[in-house]
């Protein structure tokens, strides 16, 4: 049982707005270099990517990795301030046509809404600052000549468990799988998201899976990524209402409609041959679909052995809170827990994350479990938890 503290640079860059695909956003750590040094050059490369009417707004600001950026067009001298009133510091004047920029690298974590300022202390615009950034490792990426597991894409519209619910799976199935031997078993929730191959700051779940399968360092293992509950009357595009009451619920509602309705399905379509040892039979999910995997290995550990989650929301929603207290009182479950948890999680209203995981982390720790709780400087998503995958995976598959 160990807990370690990862410190990583974060994982993606974050736009200011929505942008089209043939913009091209500004070299923020070049232009950081270039500022003292060679002030129209940078001018030159913020004007071609947010132009004059962006740089009017006042709220244009990039961040390439950790490096932030922030540009503005003013007649006087600019500061930038967080909204408590610390100074950030001095922009610099790039030229005669009143291009104001800031360029510099900030730590991990660092999260702060600023305002810029005028020569006579007017607010002229304004922003807020998350810096994330985590670099994926080589099992996220797809490798040449690695064999190919398949995606199989289904929607369930006819739940008893939940009525007048649809939602939308899909079915990995490796390509090592050839029948001859029972296979292991991975539910993801919120699945669809998390076997997104191309997605710039997910998971990659389907790659992470070949990898680490023709390495030897996870078994063949069907995955079964599927998507919480929409109602009939929600607009197309919207987030699925029924998630909270599926994935913040005790009980073993949502784990009886995974074995009774969704694996029997997927086993009979597909002629599928799965463990029935549950220390092959793992769950996962991030927040709320967090709580949701170990919601279900706690109600059916004879079915799920293993869980996998990151940012878990074990607060008061709708009795998660009661989970760290439940692990201290309740006989220890034959439970395996790769879990992984953010310094700079929420806090509302509902509870604080960082304080709910580290409640979670030490109960786990008093009543003996098999688990392991990364810890990163980040915040609610899954930004950390996609780059940390591949590791969280081999670990949780080792025994």
């Amino acid at each position: 049982m160990v807990r370690i503290l990862f410190l990583l640079p974060f994982l993606l860059s974050i736009p200011c707005q929505a942008q089209n695909s043939s913009w091209t956003p500004p070299p923020a750590i070049e232009i950081e270099k270039l500022i003292g040094t060679n002030n129209s050059l940078a001018a030159e490369k913020i004007r071609k990517s947010w132009g004059q009417k962006g740089l009017e707004t006042g709220k244009q600001r990039w961040i390439e990795k950790t490096t932030l950026l922030v540009g503005i067009l003013s007649e006087t001298p600019v500061v930038i301030e967080s909204t408590d009133g610390k100074k950030i510091g001095n922009l610099t004047q790039l030229d005669e046509k009143g291009l104001h920029a800031f360029a510099k690298t900030m730590p991990n974590g660092t999260a702060f809404d600023y305002v810029l300022k005028n020569a006579d202390g007017k607010v002229i615009g304004g922003n807020s600052v998350k810096i994330e950034y985590y670099p994926y490792p080589e099992d996220s990426f797809e490798k040449e000549g690695m064999p190919k597991g398949k995606l199989h894409a289904h929607r369930w519209t006819d739940s008893k468990i939940y009525p007048n619910t649809e939602r939308e799976f899909l079915v990995y199935i490796p390509d090592q799988y050839d029948g001859s031997e029972p296979a292991a078993l991975m539910v993801f929730q919120d699945g669809l998201r998390h076997a997104d191959k191309k997605s710039s700051g997910g998971l990659r779940a389907p790659i992470v899976f070949d990898n680490l399968i023709a390495a030897g360092k996870m078994p063949v293992t069907i995955g079964i990524f599927i998507n919480p509950g929409r109602l009939p009357n929600q607009p197309e595009g919207s987030k699925p209402r029924n998630r909270s009451v599926e994935y913040d619920s005790l009980g073993d509602t949502y784990v009886t409609f995974l074995l009774e309705e969704i694996i029997p399905f997927v086993e009979k379509t597909h002629a599928l041959k799965l463990s029935d040892d549950p220390g092959q039979w793992a769950i996962a999910g991030g927040s709320s679909g967090c709580a949701c995997a170990w919601t279900a290995a706690w109600e059916r550990p004879d079915k799920f052995g293993k869980v996998l989650g990151w940012v878990g929301t074990f607060v008061d929603i709708r009795g998660a809170n009661a989970y760290p207290s439940l692990v201290r009182k309740t006989e220890r479950k034959p439970i395996r827990a790769a879990l992984l948890g953010e310094e700079n999680d929420l806090d509302n209203r509902f509870g604080n994350w960082p304080l709910a995981n580290r409640q979670m982390e030490t109960a786990l720790e008093f009543a003996d479990y098999d688990y392991r709780y990364w810890w990163g400087p980040g915040f609610h998503g899954s930004r950390h938890a996609a780059v940390m995958l591949p590791e969280m995976l081999t670990w949780l598959w080792a025994k």
